[in-house]
């Protein structure tokens, strides 16, 4: 786990868990050390907190395009 910083909050990052994604993996982020508290993504890509997730589980990082797929995903859902 290594830390970031945001606005002046301390954030970790969980390097063993996260989502895959097009380019490269999503890591999971917390506001503590306990991971109790999940505050997002952190894009391995582009190395930013700058994503964003959909009600389907899809996550885009808004820098690089990094995409990691929804769950469930048919041609209905474009």
């Amino acid at each position: 786990m290594f830390e970031i910083t945001a606005d002046g909050e301390t954030l970790y990052v969980a390097e063993d868990e996260g989502e895959r994604g097009e380019k490269a993996p999503f890591l999971t982020v917390y506001r503590d050390l306990d991971r109790e508290r999940k505050y997002g993504w952190y894009c391995l890509n582009c190395e930013t907190l700058d994503n964003a997730m959909d009600s389907m589980g899809r996550i885009q990082c808004n820098d690089c395009g990094n995409l990691r797929k929804p769950d469930e995903w048919d041609a209905a859902h474009e």
